[in-house]
């Protein structure tokens, strides 16, 4: 560990580092730039009109929750000037890099004007941009996605001149649902559009569908696994034609169907790009060039739990990537650790939060030496009046326990779990570590057997072979037999034909209604009871498996429409 010293000592060097780009990446590299050497010519040239603000909070400025634009400035030319002395120019664009001269030509925005500066060291912090399709109608008045300060203003003005009171969301992720809530607290009726058969793609679907329902309570149409194709002008409206015949009609269209990163300039200039587009930097943030570096959306790094190369868009990593690349360019050895994505989108009253793998990564890259755990706790003790139900996914190593990844939704604490479970991931953690981990608790905030807690001794439990976890995508073609141990007037269908009913008070005298012969897998309303009463058959000899999560699970993933294990 570095020890700091009551003074670092003058710079031997005065060196010109330009960064290009601003934002989150840029802008924290530029002041811990000068934080570490107060000699250095920091100079950080921005194409648009901001160097530093809030991109997260613009589906809110859009949506009248911060009224004032200026509220959405983290930081001004004029700051960086005074307090950090660096100088930052808005409104040029850096148009090539020329790595054997060590320069870049540069494009003032405001006359056209070009010229030429030079650099010691060069950090691209060049983001990326919304994608937008080559359909047709597709740069029709009244079309926008939203990445800037500019973009949302112009959403704003559009909506109150032309008074709008529909609009139309291409893309269900978090872009996409947080506008959809933000359109509908301007009194505007959404419509979104998703290609996929859930909304929030990067999580598993049983996952996601506390966020569609959320949506559709508050008059939300979704329409799912279908795609826009064309767009037109109707008049002072705009139709959009979908995939499955649908003619929308609406007052204006929102994309947020992904983005790509604005790789061309390193690309251009024969830097190492990645086969999706993104530059390729090592972890010290460095790329293919020694004097050149790059951090942010635009660059690709290691996902930490699998070592895949990855592509995650996140303010948080931009920092931290801007961080790594100053302490690099000034003799430290920080090395940037990768990416888990850890996010967090409210949906209205709605909280979905994830970290690390989803059975949906897993199995898309062959990985299958996993399982998972389901539990539905309170966010606290029942007891305390107004405990909310949360829906916690845990994915683990079933070999050696180590935590791959977990997903949450719930009204009140999913994002507070998730980042407690990052934390263990961030550490190499295993379910044990979630089963002895020490949180706060007092009957408002929690539980003496935290939802955390809660989920890793199921989790636990499995890897020390105390019980054995079923999914319920498998359960019909099991061949097991099928048992639901809540108390008859509990059931008002049964969750499958031919289950079994034997309430828990009931098992261990009606044990001669079960095979020995056969796996027996078990179930109730949350999975704690189908627990016990694994425990119990397994110890009089008969082959118990817990089907995790119990009914209320078997519903999410019958609500998302999944029949099969993600993929």
């Amino acid at each position: 560990m570095l020890k700091p010293s009551l003074s670092d000592g003058p710079s031997n060097k005065s060196r010109r580092i330009v960064i290009v780009g601003g934002v989150a990446g840029g802008a924290s590299c530029a002041t811990r730039l000068r934080r570490l050497d107060e000699h250095a010519d920091i100079v950080v040239f921005e194409r648009g009109p901001h160097v530093s603000f809030a991109n997260c909070g613009l589906p809110y400025y859009v949506g009248d929750v911060i009224k004032e634009e200026e509220k959405l400035l983290v930081a001004t030319p004029e700051l960086f000037r005074t307090r950090f002395a660096i100088d930052v120019r808005p409104m040029h664009e850096v148009l090539r890099i020329d790595r054997e001269k060590q320069t870049i030509e540069v494009k003032r925005r405001s006359d056209g004007t070009t010229a030429i500066e030079s650099y010691d060291k060069l950090v691209l912090a060049t983001g990326a941009a919304p994608i937008r399709p080559p359909l047709p109608g597709i740069d029709l008045p009244g079309i926008f996605a939203i990445r800037t300060v500019p973009d949302a203003r112009a959403v704003r003005a559009w909506i109150d001149e032309r008074k709008a009171r529909h609009a139309l969301v291409v893309g269900g992720g978090f872009i996409g649902c947080e506008m959809a809530e933000n359109l509908h607290q301007r009194g505007i009726k959404a419509h979104m559009v998703e290609l996929a058969q859930q909304i929030m793609p990067p999580f598993d679907p049983e996952m996601a569908l506390a966020g569609e329902t959320s949506l559709r309570k508050h008059g939300v149409d979704v329409s799912l696994g279908v795609r826009v194709d064309s767009f037109a002008q109707n008049g002072e409206r705009l139709s959009a034609r979908l995939s499955d015949g649908t003619v929308v009609e609406t007052d204006l269209v929102i994309l947020a169907i992904g983005i790509r990163p604005e790789s061309g300039l390193a690309r251009d200039a024969g830097l190492a790009i990645g086969t999706e587009g993104h530059i390729r930097v090592d972890g010290a943030m460095r790329t293919s060039d020694p004097n050149i570096y790059a951090v942010g959306d635009a660059v690709e790094v290691n996902d930490v739990v699998t070592g895949n190369i990855a592509h995650i868009p996140l303010a948080g990593p931009a920092n931290r990537q801007g961080r790594i690349a100053a302490d690099t360019l000034c003799g430290r050895s920080s090395r940037f650790r990768g990416l888990q994505g850890t996010a967090v989108c409210g949906i209205f009253e709605t909280t979905l939060a994830m970290t690390g793998e989803t059975e949906k990564s897993l199995l898309r890259r062959g990985i299958t030496d996993y399982s998972v755990a389901h539990v539905h706790p309170g966010h606290h003790v029942g007891y305390f009046p107004g405990a909310r139900p949360m829906h916690l996914k845990l994915i683990f190593r079933l070999s050696d326990g180590r935590i791959l990844g977990a997903q949450c939704s719930g009204e009140v604490g999913p994002e507070r779990r998730i980042d407690v479970i990052a934390s263990f991931i961030q550490m190499r953690g295993t379910v044990f570590d979630l089963e002895e981990a020490e949180l706060c608790y007092a009957p408002q905030f929690g539980a003496a057997k935290d939802p955390v807690n809660m989920v890793g001794m199921v989790a636990a439990n499995a890897v020390r072979g105390d019980v054995v976890l079923a999914a319920w995508v498998n359960a019909e073609a099991s061949g097991a037999v099928l048992l639901d141990v809540r108390d008859a007037d509990e059931i008002k269908t049964p969750l499958m034909p031919g289950i079994l009913n034997i309430p828990i008070a009931e098992l261990r005298d009606r044990l001669d209604e079960l095979p020995r012969d056969r796996d027996v897998w078990v179930t109730c309303a949350v999975g704690q009871r189908a627990y016990n009463a694994t425990r119990i058959l397994r110890q009089h000899g008969i082959r118990a498996v817990l089907l995790t999560g119990g009914a209320r699970t078997l519903a999410a993933l019958r609500g998302a429409r999944v029949t099969q294990s993600p993929t």
